[in-house]
């Protein structure tokens, strides 16, 4: 019987197996081989230096530097964008009690998710421009001169820049994440709440969370992958500069690979840079479980 079974399930799966197998294993294995040797991306024949790109990544001060700042955003990302998205979600669906013209809102909240990131990152460049950009042209106006400053320009606050720009763009996703969530949740639960006299603070603490915490740590995965990489907003806007103050791991592993024709070097890049997200995906699904909630 059993044997009955896969033989009816195999042929079905192997299409499937073979793609992967095919578009995405092999493509690693490829990867991991290149970072174990000394190619410029055109010779036929790449050198095999063992694990020396490893060893030079350790000491190399640029990809310190570009980890460090992914590691200050894999902090303040997800809080900052996932905090925004629920409490916007919140106030557009809870209990039924959502906020008039709710629709409308979601949209707008939403649109900046359809937009290109090349498109995205050119409009907040002359946004942050400091001359005749529209922050500090608002600044000035409302007789704020000494906030402003070039935004993009200044080694203190490039890569906050950038940051603000990916939480505007990412949290209508995440916002419509939850609302779909949150609209499965049966109102008479809140309306019970309400009647107990709970406040609607007490309500989304003690019904919503728990209930939406399935969403919330996907959501967390999803932001901390797109944080690792969130190479095309930071290469069109700064390039990673001033001074590397904005740089990332993925800009760097372009620059190495594209700039600096180091392709072994720039797939041990890569590599390091998978290790770390299967890490995160592993450590948040991990530490986030709970037992499950059923209504």
């Amino acid at each position: 019987m059993h044997h009955q079974k896969y033989r009816l399930i195999i042929p079905f799966l192997a299409p499937a197996i073979l793609l992967y197998a095919v578009f995405v294993l092999w493509p690693y294995a490829q990867a991991i081989y290149v970072s174990l040797t000394q190619w410029s991306g055109v010779a036929a024949n790449p050198t095999f230096i063992g694990l020396g790109n490893y060893q030079r990544l350790v000491n190399d001060p640029h990809f310190r530097n570009a980890l460090g700042h992914n590691f200050q955003l894999l902090i303040l990302l997800p809080i900052v964008t996932l905090g925004l998205a629920l409490g916007f979600a919140t106030l557009f669906t809870q209990g039924g009690q959502s906020v008039k013209g709710a629709q409308f809102y979601r949209v707008v909240f939403f649109f900046p998710q359809v937009m290109s990131v090349v498109i995205i990152g050119v409009l907040w460049q002359y946004i942050f421009n400091p001359i005749v950009g529209l922050l500090n042209g608002t600044l000035r106006a409302v007789g704020l001169d000494g906030l402003t400053r070039p935004w993009l320009g200044d080694g203190a606050t490039s890569l906050w820049a950038v940051a603000a720009v990916v939480i505007w763009q990412i949290v209508g996703f995440y916002m419509v994440l939850f609302i779909a969530g949150m609209q499965s949740i049966p109102v008479t639960f809140y309306e019970a709440a309400t009647l107990d006299g709970a406040s609607r603070w007490r309500s989304f603490r003690d019904i919503t969370v728990p209930l939406l915490w399935d969403n919330i740590r996907i959501a967390v995965i999803y932001v901390g992958i797109t944080t690792l990489d969130l190479f095309t907003i930071v290469q069109v806007m700064t390039e990673g500069k001033p001074n590397r103050a904005s740089d990332v791991v993925a800009r760097y592993m372009y620059e190495v690979a594209f700039t600096n024709s180091q392709f072994g070097y720039a797939s041990t890049i890569g590599v390091v840079l998978l290790l770390l997200t299967l890490v995160l995906s592993v450590f948040t699904l991990r530490f986030t479980q709970r037992e499950r909630l059923e209504f």
